[in-house]
């Protein structure tokens, strides 16, 4: 599952709230939690302020609340990665988790995540499934009844039929 992480993880690059001009950067890769900050200041007393970094392994990173209290990991996976690990739920947990956000709901919701689970669960998918699929969308394909599809089917074919002739 690790090669499907890019190396750096997260990004956020941010400046201080008015009137301070200060740069700070946090950064996750797959093996660090870096903070960097940047004075920036014509004070005189800040004038000789160098850059400073925190590197912490992911593991001290965890271990100390006050550093990573603020973040929700799981929202912050790139979303092939998150598509990966949603397949493999159950249908009910799918539901609940569309319920978190909209970030969450969008990804629970989208045809490449109920196309990757009607091929994880269908033993086969004709031509013909797949073209009625992309018609009428992945998920609402994998919820509609067999004989649903095997009407929708035979229409299709009917129509194809007419329009050859």
């Amino acid at each position: 599952m690790a090669s499907l992480l890019p190396d750096k993880l997260f990004e956020e690059l941010r400046q201080a709230p008015a009137p301070s001009k200060d740069f700070y950067q946090v950064l996750v890769t797959r093996s660090q939690v870096i903070f960097r900050w940047w004075k920036i200041s014509l004070r005189s007393e800040f004038r000789e302020s160098k850059p400073g970094e925190i590197k912490e392994s992911h593991e001290d990173f965890l271990d100390d609340p006050s550093l990573q209290s603020n973040f929700d990991f799981l929202e912050r996976l790139p979303d092939p990665l998150l598509l990966n690990i949603i397949s493999f739920l159950g249908l009910e947990d799918i539901a609940r988790l569309s319920q978190v956000s909209h970030r969450f709901e969008t990804i629970c919701n989208c045809d490449t995540l109920w196309e990757k689970i009607v091929q994880n669960l269908c033993d086969t998918i004709t031509p013909e499934m797949r073209a009625l699929a992309q018609e009428v969308g992945w998920k609402r394909f994998f919820f509609t009844s067999k004989l649903q599809l095997q009407l929708q089917i035979r229409r299709r074919r009917q129509k194809q039929d007419n329009s050859e002739n």
